[in-house]
């Protein structure tokens, strides 16, 4: 589904932005460590060059003239070691710097970061400048050696996050899929028995346990619901059959005045409203226990013509003309008198609720049929197969008619769905 993700990558994606941004904070990190590392081995290798000289210059005897063509040498031979007569006055501590300059040497003029060692040695009796300095920018050249690495190892490190996210997902969350599978297959009125395989996993084999006792006490639940409804229409059947029958002889009575007569008449209404809710709460119950096992083929365009027929007294009663557009006949594999309630519903539906005078339109064509009937307004979908959603705002109508076609659809696995364009009422079956 569009914006959602797999549970598994979603921590996955908090642990790769987590590895991410550490990553970024470590490269300071990586450079401040490795160039004060640098810088102390510097330090430590200009002491001991420091430490060379002046054993060599104070444990050997030299004549000035010597010493002094000796230093000429020197500057031309070692330009990054320095070392210079100073007055006697100068302080004898050693200082540490860090300088950016040119290159002394190379073909081309670079700037490059030296670290240096400022001392003072003493030679023949007087004090000497010693500076030494050493190149720093083989820390730099270190550390985008370490980043590179560290870069790598990233990349290894989430894929394979990503392949064992993966493998995880494939071995340790089958148990997982299988019960989710098991619950999207699963249908209460065709196979209410659901049973989940032992997993070896704690949680998910308490979570299989919990959920086949919640499936098992509410398949229960339903059934007694069922068999309550069923026993209570069909035990009310005969006393309002009884009861209408009472009313049809007391209206035939010569003695029976018009103001009684009226109030018998005004009985007899929802006395039959009653009588058809109680039939088609029995016939649901019906078809919800499949009692309506036998199948055939039957036709589709067949069927509406005899429900036409049937219905023919109330579309005439209304001056309904009914519209009909056939492309191609559907013949569907099902229970004929299932079929013929559906169709009959469907058109009982928009004759009941069509203005004098209207159109109905009945549409086929292969695999899908639909039937039309003008109207006012878009109604609520959401509620529109709900058993008695409507019941209320028509007296004549059960309010189950669309929720009996709805379950004719659902136990052939056909969808039927609803629309209002051009001021109709649309009602498709898609078989």
């Amino acid at each position: 589904m569009e914006g959602m993700s797999k549970l598994l990558n979603r921590p996955l994606r908090y642990f790769a932005l987590y590895a991410l941004l550490l990553l970024a904070c470590s490269v300071p990190v990586y450079y401040v460590v490795v160039d004060r590392i640098w810088l102390s081995e510097l330090d430590e290798h200009n002491q001991i060059i420091k430490q060379r000289i002046e054993n060599k210059l104070t444990g050997t005897a030299l004549d000035p003239q010597e010493l002094e063509r000796m230093l000429a040498l020197w500057k031309v031979l070692e330009p990054g070691t320095t070392l210079e007569p100073m007055p006697k006055t100068v302080g004898p501590k050693d200082s540490l710097y860090t300088v950016t300059r040119t290159t002394d040497f190379g073909n081309e003029l670079e700037t490059d970061r030296f670290r240096g060692l400022q001392s003072y040695i003493n030679v023949n009796g007087r004090t000497y400048r010693l500076r030494t300095e050493t190149n720093v920018e083989e820390a730099d050249e270190t550390l985008s050696a370490i980043a590179a690495v560290t870069v790598l190892f990233f990349v290894l490190l989430l894929l394979g996050f990503i392949i064992l996210n993966r493998q995880i997902s494939k071995h340790v969350w089958k148990p997982f899929y299988a019960t989710l599978e098991k619950l999207t297959a699963f249908d209460l009125n065709r196979n209410p028995n659901i049973h989940f395989e032992k997993s070896d996993i704690e949680e998910f084999d308490q979570l299989n346990r919990t959920v086949e006792q919640l499936i098992l006490r509410s398949v229960s639940t339903y059934n007694q619901q069922k068999e309550f409804i069923e026993n209570a229409s069909h035990e009310l059947q005969t006393p309002l059959a009884v009861l209408r029958s009472k009313l049809e002889l007391l209206l035939q009575h010569e003695s029976l005045q018009e103001e009684q007569a009226e109030l018998i008449a005004g009985i007899s209404v929802p006395l039959s409203r009653v009588s058809r809710i109680n039939k088609n709460l029995l016939l649901l119950a019906k078809i919800e226990n499949q009692q309506f096992g036998d199948v055939e083929k039957v036709s589709v365009s067949e069927t509406i013509n005899e429900s036409l027929e049937l219905l023919e007294d109330h579309i005439t009663e209304k001056k309904l003309s009914v519209e009909r557009v056939t492309l191609e006949d559907t013949v569907v594999e099902c229970n004929r008198t299932l079929l013929e309630m559906l169709v009959n519903n469907l058109l009982v539906n928009a004759i009941t609720h069509s203005q004098a005078g209207a159109t109905i339109i009945i549409e086929l064509e292969k695999n899908d049929f639909s039937i039309a009937n003008s109207g006012n307004g878009k109604l609520d979908e959401a509620k529109l197969f709900e058993r008695f959603s409507h019941s209320s705002e028509n007296s004549q109508s059960s309010g189950l008619g669309l929720a009996i076609a709805k379950e004719i659809c659902g136990r052939y696995r056909w969808n039927i769905s609803y629309a209002f364009e051009n001021g109709m009422h649309a009602f498709s079956i898609k078989t």
